[in-house]
């Protein structure tokens, strides 16, 4: 079973001290070793492209050609500059599965191109013999901060709202909530990441140094999304796929009819894209 440490409510994030914290009644817990990392460039795959450009890459039932290919990450990500981000997803199942599996989903900022990256999302894995979930934030270098279960419980099908947002000074404003169970949760962390990309990915995190085997999630829903307070009009060349061991293993959807918002699925077909 993985373990976590318990850790005060001020902890170092990555390039500096946490300038606010969540409230004193709702300490987080660190998970140690489990990593969102940033894009990792899959072999025989499209790699980095500008929003609008990029061609070829990854498959589907459809057709579709996606702009990137990862071995960690599926999705959309867009280039250019960025101070905020918002996005909703719906958390999605995670099937059993012989071995330990893990999936994330999670927006951010930067990480598309470079080893910054700011994030927070949900954890689906199956671990220790049974499905867990659960909430987390992140600044790189550091692993995941976990926020509290029992305060900040996550379930499957719950509906998950988040915000980045650079606050001018230094500092960004994670906000993370679960509508479906009427928590929230907000902390501002110092962080100087260029802002060079935004994204809204489901992931296979890295843990003790590897990237994980994605869990069979089934599907996810990404709907809908902004980028610097305007919608981020997705184009498919944003998209990506995830490529495991040669083998397909998540393909997002085409952009649904106003471009803020997309499904994703486990595996190699080319899922429907959402009703606006």
């Amino acid at each position: 079973m993985r373990a976590f440490w318990k850790v005060a409510s001020t902890v170092l994030a990555a390039g500096g001290l946490l300038l606010m914290s969540a409230p004193a009644s709702a300490p987080a817990l660190a998970a140690t070793g489990i990593v969102n990392a940033a894009r990792h460039i899959s072999q025989g795959g499209p790699g980095t492209h500008g929003k609008g450009h990029g061609h070829g890459g990854g498959g589907g039932s459809a057709g579709a050609k996606y702009g990137w290919a990862s071995s960690n990450w599926s999705g959309y990500a867009e280039t250019g500059t960025f101070h905020s981000i918002t996005g909703q997803w719906m958390v999605p199942t995670v099937s059993p599965s012989k071995g330990s599996t893990y999936s994330s989903s999670w927006i951010g900022i930067d990480g598309f191109n470079n080893s910054n990256l700011i994030q927070t999302g949900t954890e689906q894995d199956y671990a220790a013999g049974g499905a867990q979930y659960y909430a987390w934030w992140e600044i790189l270098p550091a692993a995941e901060t976990e926020l509290s279960p029992s305060q900040y419980p996550v379930a499957p099908g719950d509906h998950m709202s988040a915000s980045i947002a650079n606050n001018g000074n230094g500092t960004w404003t994670i906000a993370l909530s679960d509508t479906t169970q009427r928590w929230s949760f907000t902390t501002t962390q110092a962080y100087s990441g260029p802002g060079a990309s935004a994204e809204w990915i489901e992931e296979a995190p890295t843990i003790g140094g590897h990237v994980a085997t994605l869990a069979h999630y089934g599907q996810a829903l990404f709907n809908p999304g902004t980028v610097n307070g305007g919608n981020p009009g997705l184009v498919l060349s944003d998209g990506g796929v995830m490529i495991q061991r040669h083998s397909q293993v998540s393909t997002p959807s085409l952009p649904d009819s106003d471009t803020d918002g997309f499904n994703v699925a486990y595996g190699s077909a080319t899922p429907s894209s959402p009703a606006s």
